[in-house]
């Protein structure tokens, strides 16, 4: 037994030792130098994606001459598949081979897509002939097609590998435990955010008007050169990078966990949560920053950390099939937890995911010059959209956050849930404004008998857009910055990637839903005056839709004011180093309690090298 003793204090020294070094290393990794690197490498990636999707409406109407809502729907369902392979490249990163390599070899594949749709554009082989008029266009032919359907494959699968890593890589750079986070002065997640605007501001200006009056080779390869650089940015700050190793499946402790409670459900589980099985050796690689604490919600689960008698008798390592430590077992409790409030954003982007497409047709009706020569190109009015939301970001950290700090008392002025809450507030207003604004524009179209005309431009300025976009803007400092932000601080530490591969995969079953939803509209909303019309969107009805979605957006806000309402934050420990006495000491009282428990078991290794705060 003293042999035995000797032998697991021995292995805790080693490992104190080995985390003490690695420590001290990390100290010199990550931090403020390795921004340059990967805000660089993140502005240029912005830059290439936005460039390239932001008109793709245009190129797919005017250039390949689909019909408007086949065209809207192509992007939107490209678009939700590239928003589900973050969950892959998310569990990669998770599993296998971390945040920087699955980046990398992400955007390798997100620039074959670039350049191959680049091709496209540049050979007159791979268009249809050019219809100006609008009437009686030949379409793109199946195998033109196809070399649309594969770029836009490419770009979807490489988006996989960058979407989930690239949020949560850059924050690990930092220390982001609450103490840190309570020090600083900013909000790491509203000025990364903040970087990415800017980087969209670009896109939505010079690469869109390049695309309008330059050309669409030129307008795409810019965005495909922007991809090279990106990479290129990335790799060459590798070696100051703080990288996170890969700490297995995720999904396999999940099922592990609930495996271990389904074995044992007619155990019961005792009053005394410190009772319950816990191993800081084993869940060292998933709780760097600090364990999950035992909760009393979805108490069943507490059953797979329950330690049996044969259990605590025997010697070989522990089965997590059969036993998880509390920690795993609060793993899967904090994604229970999330997933209503995640939910949430799914009819959100459903209310938004066509908003972008039929904006920019509104706009290509209007009056949109800015002088006898200049006219802002249709694609780029969602710079006022950017231009509110970069506004809003910095008023909201110079001016509401130290108010509203000194209100609550919050570090962070509001919480996470309050700002998401206000973000689904505001949006309504925006697509309400949309439709006012569609009835004033065919009211006019319908004054000076353009209504039959679908490429006359109307005598109404395309400013009247503003509010929309700009209200949309304001709604995203609230909305997607909190949803961020919620899903980085709630998720379990060794899932921050999966957690933002939900992100993404919100915004894809949105886009599969909005889909749904505009065929729907589409096929049943009659014939004379189809809401959604294929070519003459004057002769549609716009703002009926419009008022639809704002419908949904109400009865979602409602489900998730009672979600946040019941939403329990995660309590976490904070690592901190601790005396050998205290750990003894420590070790000594939770073998008794387990003696007490165990009727006759006497002894329960239950390692231990790190105290907690």
């Amino acid at each position: 037994m003293e042999l035995e003793k000797s032998r697991g204090h021995s292995v805790q020294e080693e490992m104190k030792e080995s985390w003490k070094k690695k420590k001290k290393q990390n100290k010199h990794l990550g931090g403020l130098k390795t921004m340059p690197f990967i805000l660089a490498n993140e502005i240029c990636d912005r830059i290439a994606s936005v460039g390239f999707h932001a008109n793709m409406i245009t190129y797919l109407t005017q250039q390949l001459n689909m019909p408007l809502v086949e065209a809207s729907n192509t992007l939107t369902n490209f678009a939700g598949t590239a928003n589900f392979t973050p969950l892959v490249g998310a569990l990669v990163a998770d599993s296998y081979v971390g945040q920087f390599w699955t980046i990398t070899v992400g955007s390798f594949i997100y620039a074959l897509g670039l350049v191959s749709i680049t091709i496209s554009a540049i050979l007159p082989s791979l268009r249809p002939p050019p219809c100006p008029t609008q009437v009686n266009c030949k379409e793109a032919s199946t195998w033109q097609l196809w070399v649309l359907y594969i770029s836009l494959l490419l770009t979807s699968l490489g988006t996989g590998g960058i979407r989930p890593c690239v949020v949560t890589f850059a924050a690990n750079q930092f220390d982001m435990s609450k103490s840190s986070v309570a020090a600083r002065r900013w909000n790491f997640f509203s000025w990364y955010y903040f970087s990415m605007g800017m980087a969209t501001l670009f896109a939505f200006t010079v690469i869109v008007y390049i695309q309008e009056n330059v050309g669409w080779g030129w307008g795409l390869g810019i965005p495909t050169i922007a991809m090279v650089v990106s990479i290129l940015a990335f790799m060459v700050g590798s070696p100051l990078y703080k990288n996170v190793k890969p700490g297995g499946s995720p999904f396999v402790r999940l099922a592990q966990v609930i495996a271990a409670a389904t074995k044992k459900r007619k155990e019961k589980v005792p009053e005394d949560p410190s009772l319950l099985y816990e191993n800081k050796e084993l869940d060292a690689a998933i709780s760097t920053d600090g364990r999950l604490l035992h909760t009393e919600q979805f108490k069943w689960l507490d059953k797979a950390a329950v330690v049996t008698d044969e259990e605590a008798r025997r010697s070989n390592p522990t089965n997590l099939w059969k036993l998880a430590t509390v920690h795993r077992v609060e793993e899967l409790k904090s994604i229970i937890r999330m997933l209503p409030i995640w939910a949430a954003g799914i009819l959100l982007v459903t209310s938004t995911s066509h908003q972008g497409s039929f904006s920019i047709q509104q706009a290509r009706t209007m009056n949109r010059h800015l002088s006898p020569s200049f006219q802002i190109p249709p694609a780029s009015m969602m710079i006022f959209s950017i231009l509110a939301m970069l506004t809003g970001l910095v008023l909201y950290e110079r001016f509401l956050v130290p108010l509203a700090r000194r209100i609550t008392g919050n570090p962070s002025g509001i919480t996470c849930l309050q700002r998401m809450g206000i973000g689904f507030v505001i949006n309504i207003f925006a697509t309400v404004a949309a439709s006012l604004v569609e009835i004033k524009r065919k009211a006019v179209a319908a004054h000076h008998n353009l209504l039959d005309k679908p490429t006359a431009i109307i005598p109404i300025s395309v400013f009247w857009l503003v509010p929309q976009y700009s209200i949309h803007g304001i709604a995203e400092v609230f909305m997607n910055v909190g949803h961020l932000e919620f899903l980085y601080d709630q998720s379990p530490e060794s899932m921050r990637n999966t957690a933002a591969a939900l992100y993404w995969i919100a915004i894809a079953v949105g886009n599969y839903i909005g889909t749904f939803l505009v065929t729907l509209v589409h096929e049943y909303s009659g014939k004379g005056r189809n809401w959604l019309p294929d070519r003459n969107l004057n002769k549609g009805r716009l703002e009926y839709y419009y008022l639809l979605v704002s419908g949904i957006q109400v009865i979602n806000l409602i489900y998730y004011a009672i979600c946040a309402s019941l939403y329990t934050y995660k309590p976490l420990e904070e690592v901190k180093e601790t005396s050998k006495e205290e750990e003894e000491v420590d070790s000594a009282v939770r073998a008794s309690k387990l003696s007490n428990y165990g009727n006759g078991v006497h002894e329960v290794e239950l390692p231990r090298s790190n105290e907690t705060v």
